[in-house]
């Protein structure tokens, strides 16, 4: 079954998608060139409604059926799972960009809602047990999957000076869902969530304390649903939840965690996105001074800094394209500069991979997921390269292949390839908090 992309006519995304675009959204929703154009469609992507579209994640299945919102700035993704499958997802595109059918999230979501009714899966169905809502940031506020009220949507608002491009988008998704279906249970789940359990020695920057508290500098990670849902399988193959995983989520953003036994101790993103891994088009880590010397030696506005560092940089701003497979393809026909943009990314990784083995003191399953991380061989190849004394080896022919263990036998940490389910564990997380909330 495929998912369709909303904004391309009867188009489909394939689940290996892995280009490197510019967008600031999901992994996966990245073609060659990744930004988004075409005609947007209000049709939603379905799969038979009569049936359920096959197992959970590792056997799981939910025990209800949730509606899931990823709401952006000018798009609205949604899927509708139930039991151990999916009935349905699609995506709306350019929301209220000059030109498009669809001004802006409550006509998207009407568009989603008339197609799911025209497929017996509308709102109003008696079966939909609630809707889960993707909110990027949680500050210090929101450390786990919280039900919507008043009080919480005022405290989103209140973080949007964090997240300025992402918590309004979810904030209007949220009221246009809780004015469709006030009756109904809907929960936020946030992408910092999971980071919350990160202790303070690795939370803190050290700057003037007074500074950083008044102005909420801290680290706070992201990617958190893809962090939670990878690490619990990657556990799994561990043979328990008390395994320690290193996850490397690799596709429009990029981002390591490291994982104790299901908790998070360790994330490379920071107070933003911005730090840590070499991405698409974000630089990464970078010396803090380069920005000083950007603004007083290149007379560059901070603005012009924000967008050179946010959207120019990263493999774009190392060899000119961010489609790993493009760069994969220059690389393969002797381009210099690919080579050292591939060369600079897996050196970040390795970087990353061999800290958070230090900070965790013994691994059992480096995860590699998203869209770079489920289909580039190459990049898995020269990321763990050279960590044979770690216990860490990659088999070249389970590597090619992609199979879920690509590590050689023998040795100490197992290597895997997880595909992502994010919508699987904000439904997850989402039901979690309406059974809490009936039994209490």
């Amino acid at each position: 079954m495929s998912e369709r992309d909303l904004s391309e006519p009867g188009g489909e995304r394939a689940a290996g998608d892995f280009g490197l675009d510019s967008g600031q959204d999901s992994a996966r929703d990245s073609g060659r060139g990744g930004d988004g154009s075409g005609p947007a469609r209000t049709d939603g992507g379905r799969d038979d409604p009569g049936r359920e579209s096959g197992p959970g994640p590792g056997g799981e299945s939910l025990p209800g059926r949730v509606l899931v919102l990823n709401s952006g700035s000018s798009s609205l993704k949604y899927r509708l799972l139930s039991g151990s499958g999916r009935l349905a997802s699609g995506t709306v595109e350019r929301i209220g960009e000059p030109g498009s059918p669809v001004p802006d999230q409550r006509a998207a979501l009407e568009a989603v809602a008339a197609r799911l009714a025209a497929d017996g899966l509308g709102l109003d169905s008696p079966e939909l047990t609630a809707i889960g809502h993707r909110v990027v940031h949680g500050g210090t506020a929101f450390t786990r999957p919280t039900l919507i009220t008043d009080e919480v949507v005022r405290g989103i608002e209140a973080l949007v000076p964090l997240a300025p491009l992402h918590n309004p988008a979810n904030l209007a998704g949220i009221e246009v869902a809780r004015g469709l279906r006030p009756d109904l249970p809907q929960v936020a789940v946030f992408d910092t969530a999971f980071h919350a359990t990160i202790p303070p020695a690795a939370s803190t920057y050290a700057i003037d304390r007074e500074v950083a508290a008044r102005l909420g500098v801290r680290r706070y990670g992201f990617h958190g649903t893809s962090h939670a849902y990878v690490s619990r399988e990657a556990a799994l193959l561990a043979g328990g939840p008390d395994a320690n995983v290193i996850v490397l989520h690799l596709g429009n953003g990029a981002s390591a965690s490291a994982v104790s036994a299901g908790r998070c101790v360790d994330t490379s993103m920071g107070m933003t996105p911005l730090e840590g891994l070499v991405m698409g088009t974000r630089s990464g880590d970078l010396d803090p001074a380069v920005v000083l010397h950007l603004a007083r030696t290149g007379g560059m506005p901070l603005d012009e800094i924000d967008t050179l560092l946010n959207r120019r940089s990263g493999m774009l701003g190392l060899c000119g394209d961010n489609d790993m497979r493009a760069v994969t393809e220059r690389l393969a026909a002797g381009d210099p500069e690919a080579e050292l943009a591939v060369s600079v990314y897996c050196h970040r990784l390795r970087k990353y991979v061999g800290a958070y083995y230090a900070v965790l003191g013994t691994v059992d399953v480096i995860a590699f997921t998203g869209g770079v991380g489920e289909n580039s061989a190459l990049v898995r190849e020269r990321a763990l390269a050279g960590l044979g004394a770690l216990g860490i080896t990659v088999d070249p022919v389970r590597n090619a292949r992609g199979d879920t263990l690509v590590s050689a036998d023998g040795g100490a940490v197992k290597v895997a390839v997880i595909p992502t389910d994010e919508e699987f564990e904000i439904a997850r997380q989402t039901l979690s908090v309406v059974s809490r909330t009936n039994r209490g």
